[in-house]
Parts: C-alpha cells; structure tokens; sequence
C-alpha cells in the first residue's frame, strides 16, 4: 500500500512541473494574444476611420491580421515558448493561421450579416477563435521541437 502510495506521489511530484510549464506558456500566449488582438483591433478600428463600406471592412481585417501574424509569430517563438523562430515552425504558423484567418472572416461576416456593429463585431470573433488558435499553435511549436 505504501510503495503505490509513493508511486502516486512520485507521478503526482514528475507531472507537476510539466503542468506548470504548461499554465505558463498559456499564461505567455495570453499576453502575446493580447498584443497581437490589441494590434488587429486597433489597426482595424484605424482603417475603419478612412472608409467604412462592407468591402473596406474586410479589408482593414486583412491588414491588421497580417501585421499582427508578423508579430505574432515572433512574440510566439521567443516568449510564449522560449524558442528561436524556424522555417518549420513559421510553415505551421501560417498553416494554423490560414484555418484561423478563414474562421476569422466567416465569423466576422456572420457577426456583420446579423446587425453587430462592425467597430465591435471583431470581439466575438476574436472570443471565439483565440482558443481555437491556441490549441494549434500549441501543437505547432511542440510537435516543432522534436
């Protein structure tokens, strides 16, 4: 009873740092998510402020989600996972970012089609596409590493 109690203990004692680890780099990715969401929004709402037509709208999307990707991937290489930027890692990025960046548009647009106000509608987009995107940015950078 004792030595399976120990081997609890042991496994409990090996995984805990593997878990904190991980609340850190989601910790990391969370700041870096709010950089690169407040860098969107704002050269979004920016834009916005020349011209506000439905096409002008993606647009300005586009653009800010582009410069925001640049930094981004740099943030995300060097602070949220400790790591120097590769190839392979900026091919999976751009990977998982052309899945985000599809889900961005579509959600973007279904928020404009129903009424939100398009100043406000990237704020459920980006609600409901930051987990997603970690998850695969996640995969991205430690499947990079082996």
């Amino acid at each position: 009873m004792h030595a399976k109690r120990a081997r609890e203990g042991m496994d409990s004692m090996t995984l805990e740092p593997i878990r904190q680890n991980k609340i850190r780099e989601f910790i990391r990715y969370v700041i870096v998510g709010t950089i690169a969401t407040g860098l969107h929004y704002g050269i979004y709402a920016l834009l916005l402020m020349l011209d506000s037509s439905l096409i002008w709208s993606n647009v300005a999307y586009s653009v800010g989600y582009v410069l925001s990707f640049i930094a981004n991937f740099y943030l995300t290489s060097y602070f949220t996972f400790k790591t120097k930027p590769s190839w392979a890692k900026l091919g999976g990025m751009v990977g998982a970012h052309v899945v985000n960046y599809g889900l961005h548009m579509l959600l973007l647009n279904l928020f404009l089609l129903v009424g939100v106000p398009e100043k406000i509608a990237p704020v459920p987009v980006f609600c409901i596409v930051i987990p997603i995107n970690f998850i695969l940015i996640r995969f991205v950078f430690k499947k990079s590493e082996k």
